[in-house]
């Protein structure tokens, strides 16, 4: 714990949460693998649409919007201005509308290969997120893992959420002011002091998003 200049307070109060939640936490963690195991095409498709509204949003709005979506038939099979219209949460409206259609087409309409298997034939987590940030309009580093992380795929990547970000200030990883922003370099930095907090207070990293989510909203979301 010295590397990181934290108090016990801090440490001690996401490690009490976590024993707390632990049982809440894992379930959860399973109910994403399940989707990676069983998910259909759709299923898939849907988590990676709600990644894509999350981007500088809410991401309980941004859910409830999908829903909704998903409710009129508008995900699947709607024009882009269909799906402008039940956006009003998620900021950045024409373009994540253009990005889930661009999305929907590469990879449910007219995909002989679905993404599920793409990412299996990527195997890596770290290489599936970079290809993610690379091929996916409207999807960075912490949407790629948050995506990789929800259909159960890859648990041990940061989702560097403004969130997450606020307690792992609070625990003591990051020292100074986070900018709305991460370069590539930053994310991966925070990424890493992440980790190795997660390997000294013995918290997987799967478990340590869910802890550090429930801390500031009071629930286990997704």
């Amino acid at each position: 714990m010295k590397s990181f200049s934290i108090g016990r307070d801090p440490v001690e109060a996401i490690k009490t949460l976590h024993n707390y939640k632990r049982e809440e936490i894992r379930q959860r963690l399973n109910d994403f693998r399940k989707i990676w195991k069983k998910g259909t095409k759709k299923e898939i498709f849907v988590e990676l649409a709600f990644c894509v509204l999350t981007r500088q949003a809410n991401g309980k709005l941004c859910w409830s919007a999908v829903e909704k979506m998903i409710s009129k038939g508008v995900l699947f099979t709607g024009d882009r201005g269909q799906i402008a219209k039940e956006l009003s949460s998620a900021r950045f409206i024409q373009k994540k509308s253009a990005y889930i259609v661009e999305a929907r087409k590469k990879f449910l309409l007219d995909s002989e290969v679905s993404l599920k298997s793409l990412i299996s034939q990527i195997g890596d987590g770290y290489k599936a997120r970079e290809w993610l940030v690379q091929n996916v309009k409207g999807i960075g580093y912490k949407e790629a893992s948050h995506f990789l992380r929800n259909i159960g795929f890859e648990q041990n990547l940061a989702i560097l959420d403004r969130h997450i970000i606020k307690n792992l200030q609070f625990v003591g990883v990051i020292r100074r002011e986070i900018p709305g922003s991460l370069s590539k370099g930053r994310y991966f930095d925070i990424e890493k002091r992440m980790m190795e907090f997660s390997k000294a207070v013995q918290i997987p990293m799967s478990d340590l998003d869910l802890v550090l989510w429930y801390k500031e909203t009071g629930e286990i979301f997704k």
